[in-house]
Order: C-alpha cells, then sequence, then structure tokens
C-alpha cells in the first residue's frame, strides 16, 4: 500500500483572532452596571456575532447567565449544544415552521400577529409542550414585526391573541429604535403606556410576567429604562463604550502574498479606479470581498503592516486587496497584515474602522467571523 500522505496544518490566507477572556471581562463589566432587579440576556444571534457560539455559551454560563437570545433555529440548536440549560429567546417572530421546528429545544417565541398565536394555540392544543410565549408590541417603534396599539386594529388583534394565548404569555416586549436619550425617554414612556393597556384588558399581573425593552445602547445610556431584561449583544463584545474599560474582542489579520513596483501612471485593480502619481512599491495583501472587506473599502481606507498604517489602493478584489509600501522597504513578503486591532504601537480600533467601513462594528464582526478562520487567542 501507498505511504500516506503527511498531514500538514493548513495555512489560511486571513484569519479572525478572538479573545475569550475579553469576552469574559466585558461581561463581568455589563453586570456590573445593570440595574437592581434587571437581568441579562446574552444576544448570541449570527453564531455570537461571529465569535461562534460553542465558545461564547461556556463563558456566559460561568459567570450566571440564565437567558440567551437567537433568531434561527440552528442557532438555538448550537446553545444547546453547547451545553446551555436556561431560557432560549428568539428575538424576532418567526414561521410556523420555524416555531414547530424549535420546540425540541424549547425556544420562547415572540408572537405579534393572530396567525402566529393561532399556531401556537393548535400546537398547544395537540400536546405539543411550549414554553412561554412574549407578546410583542412596536410601541412606535421599530415597525418591522411588532404589534402596534395606536389603531384600533391593533387593539383588537391583541385582545384575540390575547384570548388565545393569554395564559401562555410570560414576557411583553418590543424594541426601541433610537437610543438618543430624549427619544429612548420617549419610546420607553410609550412602551410602559401600551403595557399598561394590556394589563388592563387581559387577566395577565405584572408579577408573572417579563416586561423588557432594554438592549446594549440603552444600558449605556444614561438614560433609565423601565425594563426586567436587558437584550444585550454589542457590549459582549466590545463594540460599545472603550472609555468604560469594554474592549473589542476580534481582530481580522492577513499576509502579504507578492510585492512589486509598479511605474507612475499604472492603474491599481478593477475599474482603474486609482491611478499612481509616481512609482510606488504595492503589497497584494490575501483578504477581499469574499472575506467581509467590502469592495469600495479603500481611498479613505488602510491596513497595518510592520507597526504602520498603509493606505489601501483600488477596488478589493474577491480574495486581495493591494497596499502601498513604498515607505516600508523592510516589508517582506509572509508579512502580517492587520485590517482591524493592534500592531506594536499602532491601532485601527473601532473609530477608524467604523468610518472605513462605513457601517457599524457589529455589521463587520458577524461578517468576519463566518467568513475567515477563527483562531482562539489566550
Amino acid at each position: 500500500m501507498p505511504d500516506k500522505p503527511i498531514a500538514r496544518d493548513t495555512v489560511h490566507a486571513s484569519w479572525c483572532e478572538i479573545f475569550p477572556e475579553r469576552i469574559a471581562q466585558n461581561l463581568q463589566l455589563a453586570l456590573d452596571i445593570l440595574p437592581e432587579g434587571a437581568r441579562f440576556l446574552a444576544v448570541l444571534k449570527a453564531d455570537a456575532y461571529g465569535h461562534g457560539i460553542d465558545r461564547v455559551v461556556p463563558i456566559i454560563s460561568e459567570l450566571g447567565i440564565k437567558h440567551v437570545g437567537i433568531t434561527s433555529n440552528s442557532e438555538a440548536r448550537a446553545v444547546r449544544a453547547a451545553g446551555f440549560t436556561g431560557t432560549i429567546m428568539r428575538i424576532r417572530t418567526a414561521t410556523r415552521c420555524e416555531i414547530e421546528g424549535a420546540v425540541p429545544d424549547q425556544v420562547q417565541e415572540q408572537i405579534s400577529t393572530l396567525s402566529a398565536a393561532q399556531t401556537a394555540h393548535e400546537l398547544a392544543r395537540n400536546g405539543t409542550k411550549l414554553p412561554g410565549l412574549h407578546l410583542t408590541l412596536n410601541a412606535g417603534g421599530m415597525s418591522r414585526d411588532g404589534l402596534e396599539l395606536a389603531t384600533s386594529e391593533g387593539q383588537k388583534t391583541c385582545l384575540e391573541i390575547l384570548d388565545l394565548i393569554g395564559p401562555r404569555i410570560v414576557g411583553i416586549c418590543s424594541h426601541f429604535p433610537s437610543n438618543i436619550p430624549e427619544e429612548l425617554a420617549s419610546s420607553n414612556a410609550q412602551f410602559q403606556k401600551d403595557v399598561d393597556w394590556v394589563f388592563a384588558h387581559s387577566a395577565l399581573r405584572r408579577a408573572d410576567v417579563k416586561v423588557h425593552a432594554g438592549s446594549s445602547l440603552s444600558l449605556v445610556s444614561g438614560q433609565e429604562v423601565t425594563t426586567d431584561l436587558f437584550r444585550c449583544g454589542a457590549i459582549l463584545y466590545g463594540i460599545l463604550k472603550p472609555d468604560l474599560g469594554f474592549q473589542p474582542t476580534m481582530e481580522l489579520k492577513s499576509r502579504v502574498t507578492n510585492l512589486a513596483t509598479y511605474p507612475k501612471g499604472s492603474t491599481i485593480g478593477y475599474d482603474r479606479a486609482t491611478r499612481l502619481q509616481n512609482d510606488r512599491r504595492l503589497a497584494n495583501v490575501s483578504i477581499g470581498y469574499a472575506n467581509g472587506i467590502r469592495r469600495d473599502f479603500f481611498s479613505q481606507s488602510a491596513v497595518l503592516i510592520r507597526g504602520r498604517m498603509v493606505p489601501i489602493l483600488g477596488k478589493i478584489s474577491m480574495n486581495t486587496l493591494t497596499a502601498d509600501v513604498t515607505d516600508l522597504p523592510e516589508v517582506a513578503v509572509g508579512d502580517e497584515v492587520v485590517v482591524f486591532g493592534r500592531q506594536g504601537a499602532a491601532c485601527i480600533d473601532s473609530e477608524i474602522m467604523e468610518c472605513q467601513a462605513n457601517t457599524i462594528m457589529a455589521d463587520v464582526f458577524a461578517d468576519w467571523g463566518q467568513r475567515n478562520h477563527r483562531v482562539y487567542v489566550k
């Protein structure tokens, strides 16, 4: 028989370095500022914002977190597979198939339509063991999957929902669209008014129902929010408030794969988006839009090589980008490139990245973590 090939470690073109200890530290900081009587729900959607549900669940469990938020059935399954035995809540409304498919993992569902309430009622009547349900209100907010009580039609639907599933409701929730203090205060007041209407028109008792609308942003807003649960994701991953000690929990890296000097007048990348004004030494870096670096991520964007900020030139390709290293003659093929994070004394932090990527860190973390190899760093 022929000899088996020698096993070799896979060399990854780009990778995310993830810091579990920072996740734990961020969570502890968040728990320290949690208002008395409120609970913390850890949001683990998008595979824990790209960090890996299987790695984050042990961290939150060790710190006593009993509530987790997900959006998909596969996320719920991953949470249970990681050993979580507490409450799983879906933090959006779901289709009938999703509701039925999530029963084995005992997922608490959000209900805001009569059809969803009918689904839950039918399942229960047929002997399906359903966990608690959460009545979702819009309260003049996101207008995506909450029931709006400002209309007579909305109030009528709410009464029909309560008639069908009232005894199974364990929560009343909403999602605030803005965390500017004055708008947050207004949204909170409207939500509480709508909650009072529900209690006044049902047999539900406040002591038996969790009323919740808080998020990471509302937790650190400085504005008082009436909520039994703060549903937090961003704060876990260090996306908010570095001034309070929260640290980013992910860094994105790649390597230089080619170096060459190109003459004045050369054009860089697709559509000739950049034209050289003089001779430049350029580095090819093995990361691109397939790895979550948007195609228009250039012109005002940069990466770190050898501890220095160097500009990205030309449009991003599927798996490569081009950086100008003319002023760094020591750069060599194989050098590490930092797209986000620290290298030596230099750092591309959240503020810089959000400007470069023209989006929020939650967006890029979820994208990067699911598109690149993950390395967990102690």
